[in-house]
């Protein structure tokens, strides 16, 4: 009998939230259910605004579009990642210039970084990979010295730290994972975390299909319109009702994973 490469922990209210979501009428995104995982991150870890998306890469595309990553800039990440943290740059026209990893982990050697800085450098990716995390002091300062966008790939990293300070609070963005591999889940989701408040409102609407239908839902507009680059990157209540489960159980769910290594 094959081994599982993993087996996503259930808590046992995911039937039961995702039933209220569907008895509540409204299924689509940024509902009850949205806005309790959202607030519970901002509250959490301090980050400035969260934005649940349809998965990982989504929240990386999000970011790469609100670094206005054009054709010929070039992004500095590490060689040791998923194909989706150089796709989501590729994707807007960019060169990917990679560093090697440290000795001792998988994350990216950042006393290499300076050296590959050009005047094509838009932005440093930086990969937590299975929760180490980078030298973020290191890596912050060469990012202002160079006025870079610095963004952290923290799908692995929910509920990490840095000297106390949680991953994904360091970057201008970050990215997260909710696909079943990961230790909370919602079977496919992630969130885009937005760091710097001059972004908010345009990452809002590039997740909104380009349009301010946020704005007009909130009433500040009467009316919405498409006004700028997006997709469909929001995920349904049912998939954010899941992650709701999840996330009132995390403290248990991380200490079960810890005991198993």
């Amino acid at each position: 009998m094959p081994i599982p490469f993993n087996k996503p922990y259930l808590t046992g209210k995911e039937l039961l939230y995702i039933q209220e979501a569907l008895s509540s009428g409204k299924i689509s995104g940024d509902g009850v259910f949205s806005k309790k995982c959202q607030s519970y991150f901002e509250k959490k870890y301090g980050y400035k605004k969260v934005l649940l998306t349809t998965s990982c890469t989504d929240a990386l595309e999000m970011a790469s579009i609100l670094a206005d990553i054009k054709e010929g800039d070039e992004v500095i990440m590490p060689s040791y990642t998923f194909v989706s943290t150089a796709n989501a740059f590729i994707l807007r026209g960019a060169k990917i210039i990679f560093a090697d990893s440290r000795k001792d982990n998988p994350c990216i050697d950042e006393t290499q970084i300076e050296s590959l800085i050009t005047s094509k450098t838009k932005a440093i990716v930086v990969v937590h990979y299975a929760g180490i995390a980078c030298d973020m002091d290191y890596i912050k300062n060469i990012s202002v010295k160079y006025n870079l966008f610095l963004i952290e790939d923290a799908a692995q990293a929910i509920d990490s730290y840095y000297n106390n300070k949680p991953l994904g609070s360091f970057g201008h963005f970050a990215t997260f994972s909710f696909h079943e591999t990961k230790n909370i889940t919602c079977g496919e989701g992630g969130m885009l975390v937005i760091n710097d408040e001059k972004y908010i409102e345009r990452a809002e609407i590039i997740r909104e299909k380009g349009t301010n239908r946020t704005q007009f839902l909130n009433g500040f507009i009467d009316k919405y319109n498409w006004i700028d680059v997006g997709s469909s990157f929001l995920p349904s209540e049912i998939t954010a009702a899941f992650l709701w489960a999840q996330l009132e159980s995390l403290e248990d769910i991380q200490k079960k994973n810890s005991n198993l290594g």
